[in-house]
């Protein structure tokens, strides 16, 4: 039988608020246990985002409530503050676990645009809840995962780029925080104009604008150390 999630995720939640699941598993206890306590843990925060997105779709974040959050998905108060502290906890969390996937494979001069391209994809795929959040006391769970993924992508370039270039790890991370600030501050503009401008076309041009700078500041930054 196919069980929906957001279901099994409540059957979960119930058993933990009534102690038949306890967050503390006893020493001596069966490993498939722990596995089960976890899963439905896993579950109800998934739960929980799933709610807090779909009410962010016609509610500003600062006016919803643990109430509005827990009655939409079913669950209780007790069950929401043992995973979270507050609705910011929970949207912390949505955006560092959920957001995208791994930009690992995408960190080389080569393929960071297709990195960066999936971070706008995902913007436009939740647009709600990215705009939601962006006009909201939340706004720094937003700023801090665009700032995370973007310095990941290009720190990836610049480590390639300064490769057989002698460079202080300081100067490589100014150069990183520098686009960094630049392209993330597009990113917002980008919302701020209701996403018009395709992002292709803005990967385009922050390409033509990115090639060769930053190999001629690493060089630049390599032309001040002293001879080894």
């Amino acid at each position: 039988m196919r069980f929906d999630l957001v279901m099994l995720s409540d059957f979960a939640a119930g058993l933990l608020a009534m102690g038949c699941l306890p967050p503390v598993m006893p020493r001596q206890a069966n490993p498939n246990d722990e596995v089960i306590v976890v899963s439905a843990s896993h579950l109800t925060k998934h739960a929980l985002a799933h709610s807090l997105k779909s009410l962010m779709e016609h509610i500003p974040l600062n006016k919803i409530t643990v109430k509005h959050l827990v009655d939409h998905c079913g669950l209780n108060r007790q069950t929401f503050y043992y995973h979270f502290q507050d609705i910011y906890a929970l949207l912390g969390w949505i955006y560092q676990t959920e957001a995208v996937e791994s930009l690992t494979e995408y960190r080389s001069y080569s393929t960071w645009t297709d990195g960066f391209y999936k971070i706008f994809c995902y913007i436009e795929n939740n647009k709600s809840f990215c705009c939601n959040t962006l006009d909201s006391l939340g706004r720094t769970h937003l700023d801090t995962y665009l700032y995370e993924v973007t310095h990941d992508l290009i720190m990836g370039v610049i480590d390639e780029l300064a490769c057989g270039i002698r460079v202080r790890s300081e100067d490589k991370e100014f150069v990183a925080n520098f686009y960094t600030l630049a392209f993330t501050g597009l990113i917002i503009q980008w919302m701020r104009g209701n996403m018009q401008e395709p992002p292709k076309q803005i990967i385009e041009k922050l390409s033509e604008l990115i090639e060769g700078n930053v190999l001629r500041a690493l060089h630049r930054y390599e032309d001040k150390l002293p001879p080894s």
